[in-house]
């Protein structure tokens, strides 16, 4: 019979972990929503990841740049 509370010990187990889990889990939820969230989104109706591009072409990225272009572009 010894062998047969062993499987409800280990269940018990679990389900302590997974309460203290949800607990830790409420707790950061509750600790987050007690923080002021930040209002300054810039310009109404502007993405911000996209507010610095212009229309029409692009200059190249920096990783798009060849060693060989740099040296013809630099001024002499």
């Amino acid at each position: 019979m010894a062998q047969r509370s062993r499987p409800t010990v280990i269940k018990r187990q679990r389900e302590q972990a997974r309460i203290a889990k949800r607990k830790d889990k409420d707790a950061r939820r509750a600790e987050r929503a007690r923080q002021p969230r930040p209002t300054d989104l810039g310009q109404a109706g502007v993405d911000p990841d996209i507010a610095d591009i212009q229309p029409g072409p692009q200059a190249p990225a920096w990783w798009q740049i060849d060693e060989e272009q740099q040296g013809e572009s630099e001024p002499e």
